[in-house]
């Protein structure tokens, strides 16, 4: 085994089989999945108002000369004319926030007299402290030499040295093979030159033919399908990707990927907790054994701002399949917890609980001042948490963020980053009493950096 390698993807497989499968169990789940529930059941609504508005239906046939366009525009799919102005995202990251805030757990206690809930202490979820954070965190909050973007700029010696280190060590985990030693190398950050292979290798993304054979049948599924979520992603592209200067280049790669990702029929499958998802007739169908089929075939319903969600792996890859393998794990393994009503630890609701008390814990006086005025914190940051950051941090500061992701294999370090950059904000936030004003102060963070201002949070006294 060891002569053909086959040790090392044993271990691989072992160590990747164990992540995706462990489970917590919390008392809480079924009251959780309920909320899940009803929150699909209004998306679901929400979809087919749109629909008998527009009078449209959700899934039909692609005629012969739609197709054929489709197929030679695949990889310049921002020239396939399609109408999307009446369209709208079905929600956006406030909605789902409304969604959080009005969660009325077995033991809320309604203040008396007032009917803002300010925090999400009645949730009875466990969530760290800073001192579980430290340790956890160990090698930030010791302040150890980490590679990360703002290293760039030093052009000593010694600095040359630990990236030359860095780089080496990284080809000899890359040349073993061991999915272990690559999330323990991105502790110490990774060289740029590096990342797409360890990503790869640490997720279990690497494309053989199988994956090749699948990504062709989806899109062979975009082909035979017009489903109106494509405009739903479409337009999502446009508002976000297609605006965005450090993205819109990617415009036409993005559509494919996220026009395939929606027919991935496996993703609902591996999902745990299957998010709820409606079995409808394609028009054109209706009287044949493949009259009705599954919408989405992903289960996942794209809100504003999805797309961000694979966006900046196209920094990483050049190949659109390369690509689709390393989102979608990604996607399976973090991002679906991001925008779930769950009990999990790596959930949005805990997410959101521990932005509020490390912001407490960090500066009350900044705290009561939110209070004071009547805005809950999470308001300014929601987006933030559920977009792991991606549309707001510059490229590089956001994959030096999401290394740490895949290095503790943990969501945490987002609502701690959150609290971090409103901690180093609070002079101006000071000086505000509007929730508008606030989001002005916390519009801009290209000038943030992510590691060194975690670390600060994590040692400050």
């Amino acid at each position: 085994m060891q002569d053909h390698g086959l040790d090392a993807e044993l271990r691989n497989n072992v160590f990747r089989w164990l992540k995706n499968r462990k489970k917590e169990v919390n008392v809480y789940d079924s009251f959780f999945r309920k909320s899940q529930i009803h929150w699909d059941k209004r998306i679901h609504k929400s979809l087919n108002s749109m629909c008998s508005e527009l009078g449209i239906s959700l899934a039909k046939i692609r005629g012969l000369t739609e197709k054929e366009e489709i197929l030679s525009k695949w990889t310049e799919l921002s020239n396939f004319d399609v109408d999307i102005h009446k369209y709208r995202p079905v929600y956006a990251p406030k909605d789902f926030l409304e969604v959080l805030l009005n969660l009325k757990g077995p033991t809320r206690i309604r203040s008396q007299g007032d009917n803002i809930q300010w925090e999400f202490s009645q949730l009875p979820l466990k969530v760290k402290n800073l001192g579980d954070l430290r340790c956890f965190y160990s090698e930030l909050s010791k302040g150890e030499q980490i590679l990360c973007p703002e290293n760039s700029l030093n052009t000593t010696a010694s600095f040359a040295a630990f990236e030359a280190e860095r780089i080496a060590i990284g080809e000899k985990i890359i040349l073993k093979h061991y999915a272990p030693l690559a999330q323990e190398y991105l502790r110490k950050g990774c060289p740029r030159c590096l990342r797409a292979k360890i990503w790869t290798l640490l997720l279990g993304a690497e494309v053989k033919h199988h994956e090749k054979i699948y990504y062709e049948s989806l899109k062979g599924h975009v082909l035979q399908y017009d489903m109106m979520i494509d405009k739903l992603i479409i337009k999502d592209i446009n508002l976000t990707a297609s605006n965005d200067d450090q993205y819109f280049v990617f415009e036409d790669v993005l559509y494919q990927v996220m026009l395939c990702f929606s027919r991935d029929s496996d993703i609902l499958r591996r999902l745990p907790n299957q998010p709820a998802f409606m079995q409808v007739f394609v028009k054109g169908k209706q009287n044949t054994q493949e009259g009705s089929i599954v919408f989405p075939p992903s289960g996942v319903i794209p809100f504003h701002g999805f797309t961000m969600y694979a966006a900046p792996f196209c920094y990483l890859f050049e190949n659109p399949i390369e690509l689709y393998f390393v989102f979608r794990t990604f996607y399976l393994r973090y991002w679906h917890r991001l925008h779930r009503v769950c009990a999990n630890s790596q959930g949005i609701v805990s997410l959101c609980l521990l932005f509020e008390r490390l912001l407490q814990c960090f500066e009350p006086l900044l705290w009561n001042h939110f209070k004071k005025y009547r805005i809950h914190p999470l308001r300014v940051v929601i987006k933030w948490i559920m977009r792991a950051f991606s549309g707001h941090l510059p490229p590089e500061q956001l994959l030096t963020l999401w290394d740490l992701i895949l290095a503790y294999d943990s969501l945490e370090i987002i609502p701690l980053l959150a609290a971090a950059i409103v901690v180093f904000r609070k002079d101006n936030l000071m000086k505000v009493s509007t929730l508008q004003n606030m989001e002005a102060v916390l519009a801009d963070l290209s000038s943030i950096s992510v590691i060194p201002l975690i670390q600060m949070s994590l040692m400050k006294e």
